[in-house]
């Protein structure tokens, strides 16, 4: 008889339906991390909002500089995502002292990645200087990055920790560290970039000094809960800290780069199109800018339902239970459908009022704007289902330690088919800025289909990863 785990014992048995108990147990744990995601975007709202009142060259400045942070940001949090799957096997399993030694390891390669990183941030300008970026943003980029780039190794440590956390089914205390964060980033932004409260004003500096010492403090926080709180203390995260494991290192780096690559391969998309839509015009790449903001808040849900569904999906790999994790997989993937396509329908129906929220209605260009932001929101309308599917089928699939295929699948649909349609259809076309968009729906909608197409063989096949245990000296 399949079983499931619960928090509160892994081998009871089910008197409630499977599929209905499946909706449940991701439900209980989707939620708390995919309210994690939209709390993280509040909180680069907040910083761009108020960096925003100090003038466009400063936001322009600001916007260079956190495109090559993120950019950074998004290679080493898909390197430690590693550690969510294996530590899930693990839990899954009943092996605690492999849960140890992933997450551990996890802290080993954070270290690795975000040290070299963040000496590497000293040269931005010079960096945007030779990508002939204007001069007159490059102080302001220097000045944001001097300061922010402090605050890469606690936000990726943070994240190791949360994988902990949802690994063992307590996704809650990530939660509630990010919300604490949220209200406490803004006042010190408040404070340090305007020179409120005593403080002395320090502009982009102080915005970068206030996410760094925010991102120390619940790093801090939750890496505390971790190893003294009840059930976290039992694991010692931290036990024989300085003893390696060699076989799990190499597991994070092999899982974990093609999740990196897939990663980066699905952002230089995105990145390169909004520099492509530059070339037809100021309004062109304002509308665009207006218009992705909506598909980029929607995108956090599925984005938790796929670090969701890697958790679910490990734990049955976890205790050898073959049809409880590819149930887990649809399970997920059915709400993150429901949930997008929900805002597909909302989207459609009242395009201009989300395109209306973010344009200064008092510039003379403002009603050129909020008309391309409202056609390309349609478009966006239409891509936010398979941008949903993807992501979601992309965590179902790292669950099963599979993440060189979906790093293939990333290459083939965003540039083989999303970009290079994308110029067709703008150059050749001569649908200018649409004719991208319209490349990023090709795009996502192959990666969608793919990807699933990907799991249901994966499922046919029967396959279910190894959990290996090695070195166990290093315990």
């Amino acid at each position: 008889m399949t079983t499931e785990i619960s928090p509160g014992n892994p081998d009871a048995s089910l008197r409630k339906p499977f599929w209905r108990t499946e909706l449940e147990q991701m439900a209980r744990l989707g939620a708390p991390i995919v309210l994690t995601q939209l709390s993280w975007v509040a909180m680069l709202t907040t910083d761009t909002a108020m960096i925003g009142r100090l003038g466009p060259d400063a936001l322009a400045g600001a916007s260079l500089s956190l495109m090559i942070f993120f950019l950074t940001w998004v290679f080493c949090f898909g390197v430690v995502m590693a550690t969510a799957a294996l530590a899930s096997q693990a839990f899954g399993a009943r092996k605690p002292r492999m849960v140890r030694r992933v997450i551990r390891q996890g802290f080993w390669v954070t270290v690795i990645l975000t040290v070299p990183a963040t000496g590497l941030f000293y040269y931005t300008a010079e960096l945007l200087g030779i990508l002939s970026q204007p001069p007159e943003t490059l102080p302001y980029a220097n000045a944001y990055m001097s300061t922010l780039m402090w605050s890469l190794a606690p936000s990726i440590g943070f994240a190791v920790v949360r994988n902990f956390v949802s690994a063992l089914n307590r996704p809650s205390p990530a939660l509630w560290v990010m919300l604490a964060g949220v209200p406490l980033n803004a006042l010190l932004d408040y404070a340090l970039i305007f020179g409120n409260f005593g403080l002395p004003r320090m502009e982009l500096v102080g915005a970068g000094i206030a996410t760094s010492i925010i991102n120390w403090l619940m790093f801090a926080l939750l890496l505390s809960i971790a190893v003294f709180q009840k059930p976290f203390s039992r694991y010692a995260i931290l036990g024989r800290f300085w003893r390696p494991d060699w076989f799990q290192f190499r597991q994070i780096f092999c899982i974990g780069l093609p999740i990196a690559g897939m990663s980066l391969l699905e952002a230089g998309f995105f990145f390169s199109s909004i520099f492509i839509v530059g070339q037809f015009g100021a309004q062109a790449i304002a509308a665009t800018m207006i218009a992705l903001q909506m598909p980029h808040i929607t995108f956090m849900v599925p984005m938790g339902l796929g670090q969701a569904a890697t958790v679910r999906v490990g734990h049955a790999v976890g205790r050898r239970d073959t049809i409880g994790a590819y149930r887990a997989g649809w399970t997920a993937l059915a709400i993150g459908l429901a949930f997008m396509s929900v805002m597909t329908a909302i989207v459609l129906s009242i395009p201009e009022t989300f395109a209306a929220i973010y344009p200064d209605g008092s510039h003379p260009d403002s009603g050129a704007v909020l008309a391309l932001a409202a056609s390309y929101l349609l478009y966006a309308a239409f891509f936010q289902a398979a941008d949903g599917i993807q992501a979601v089928a992309a965590g179902a699939l790292r669950g099963l330690n599979d993440t060189a295929w979906p790093m293939a699948i990333a290459a083939f649909s965003y540039w083989g088919i999303g970009l290079t349609s994308g110029l067709a259809l703008a150059f050749w076309a001569g649908l200018e800025a649409a004719g991208l968009w319209a490349g990023f729906v090709l795009g996502l909608s192959s990666a969608a289909i793919l990807l699933t197409w990907r799991f249901r063989q994966l499922q046919k096949r029967g396959y279910m990863p190894p959990v290996e245990e090695r070195d166990r000296v290093a315990a």
